[in-house]
């Protein structure tokens, strides 16, 4: 149980801000994420400080004070920040808001500490700490039977704290899916009356929004997120290619029967295994064509022919809308092709040309797409959970093994297209490509190894016949 009496804190970076605050006549609080995580015996390298006055001013004087020149201003909010020992520490002159419904951006005022609670987003982050005075919480709120009942609720009126600034809905499904908290009832209500807020042309920017989903993509179980986003009907919102995943029915040999809720225990299952926020987003998109793909055979049930090709050229599109950097479209766009590729490999009979194939296809990272296949299991028969991925143990070190021995790490033709022209006479052109794509053909196939000599020993073998089907225009004037 959370004591509303006393806040204890060893942070000397702290203390000495309050000796500070005290030795200057400035009253000062700790307030916000702060305290809300140390009461949860959570580390968080936030700090955030209420003051009581001119909290540009009193952030010189800390900065100071504590030999740290480096202090960072918004004059216009009141607000200032320094960094000392990893710690990023702002400070903000209480104040309070008002909004305009066309801008999330308030206008200010300074007020008291009271006012400058009510405008936190929820009742768990209205807390504040002052350490210069005894029974040192304040809770004007009900914070900390919030926090210690597990709910997020706002401090005020939900429907107007979510209109002025319609991210807190975002906000409020991140704290529930980090905590594993309940959303309180009215608070729910209003997140699903107010979610057309967050519609593209909305006050809120779509890089803010796509940050949130991230935060809920990064915790512990973000099955808890992503489906309150489901059923608040935020996801149709802001990610409606999730949302039309469920009730897609599909076969339950391996999977959870609704594609909606087996891409849910993906997530759940992948991030179990990796922090790694892009695996965890390649988890949930991995299906994202089943929909559109998805076609019932007699005797077979549905299926979904195609959906991985499809689902590949999607996320294009995708990753423009959700501004995600373009940097990690390939990465993800591989793993959404291929990650059916593995899974003929776990059967008994497999050939080294397809595990080199596998490998040199995946390159940099096969090792992700065997993690995300393990992840793809969601069947509800164990023993059949536990032979599939049996067999994956086996297939996956198989697949490193001649990953490893064959050199197929981002494989390509160890002879180089420029000495292919001056050997054979060439200009840049389709028939280079035909050369080189015949010389892996054969390393793929185990003809010849992954190594220079021999595969520029095939190459003389092969060229001359190549080369009689040629263009001319490929062929630089004056060679044979």
């Amino acid at each position: 149980m959370i004591s509303d009496k006393e806040f204890n804190n060893e942070n000397k970076i702290i203390s000495g801000i309050f000796e500070i605050a005290a030795k200057n006549n400035f009253e000062i609080y700790l307030v916000g994420g702060y305290v809300r995580d140390k009461l949860l015996g959570i580390e968080d390298k936030d700090i955030d400080f209420a003051v009581l006055g001119d909290a540009i001013n009193f952030s010189q004087i800390c900065a100071k004070s504590l030999n740290t020149k480096t202090v960072t201003s918004y004059g216009r909010f009141g607000t200032a920040m320094i960094e000392i020992d990893g710690y990023k520490i702002e400070f903000n002159s209480t104040r309070k808001e008002s909004y305009n419904k066309n801008s999330r951006k308030p206008e200010i005022e300074n007020s008291d500490l009271k006012d400058d609670l009510s405008r936190r987003d929820f009742t768990i982050n209205a807390l504040a700490v002052n350490l210069n005075q005894s029974s040192n919480i304040i809770d004007l709120f009900g914070g900390l039977n919030d926090l210690n009942n597990g709910i997020i609720k706002t401090p005020l009126e939900p429907e107007k704290t979510f209109d002025d600034d319609p991210l807190r809905i975002m906000r409020a499904i991140r704290f529930a899916s980090r905590f594993n908290f309940r959303i309180e009832g009215d608070t729910y209500k209003a997140i699903v009356k107010m979610k057309d807020r967050l519609k593209p042309d909305s006050v809120v920017s779509q890089e803010r929004i796509t940050d949130e989903f991230f935060k809920i993509l990064e915790s512990g179980k973000p099955s808890i997120g992503l489906d309150l986003l489901y059923k608040t009907g935020v996801m149709e919102v802001i990610f409606p290619e999730i949302s039309n995943l469920a009730g897609i029915d599909q076969r339950q040999d391996f999977h959870h029967k609704d594609v909606f809720y087996h891409t849910l225990q993906v997530v759940d299952n992948i991030s179990e295994m990796t922090d790694n926020v892009w695996l965890r987003f390649a988890a949930l998109v991995h299906d994202i064509a089943k929909p559109a793909t998805k076609k019932f055979i007699e005797g077979t049930g549905w299926t979904f022919h195609g959906h991985e090709e499809k689902g590949a050229r999607m996320m294009r599109k995708i990753f423009s809308r959700l501004k995600l950097p373009n940097d990690k479209l390939p990465y993800v766009e591989k793993l959404v092709r291929m990650h059916l590729r593995p899974i003929p490999l776990s059967g008994d009979s497999v050939t080294d040309s397809a595990i080199r194939r596998l490998a040199a296809d995946a390159g940099e990272e096969l090792r992700d797409l065997l993690t995300l296949c393990r992840a793809d299991i969601t069947s509800k028969n164990p023993n059949k959970v536990s032979r599939i991925l049996n067999n994956y143990s086996i297939v996956e070190q198989k697949i490193i093994d001649v990953q490893e021995r064959d050199n197929l790490r981002n494989f390509q033709s160890p002879v180089k297209g420029e000495e292919i022209m001056e050997i054979c006479g060439l200009k840049p052109s389709r028939t280079v490509g035909i050369i080189k794509k015949q010389i892996e053909e054969a390393i793929l196939e185990g003809e010849i190894p992954n190594e220079y000599e021999p595969a520029k020993e095939y190459l003389f073998k092969i060229k001359d016949e190549i080369l009689k089907n040629a263009p001319e225009i490929d062929k630089k004037s004056g060679d044979s």
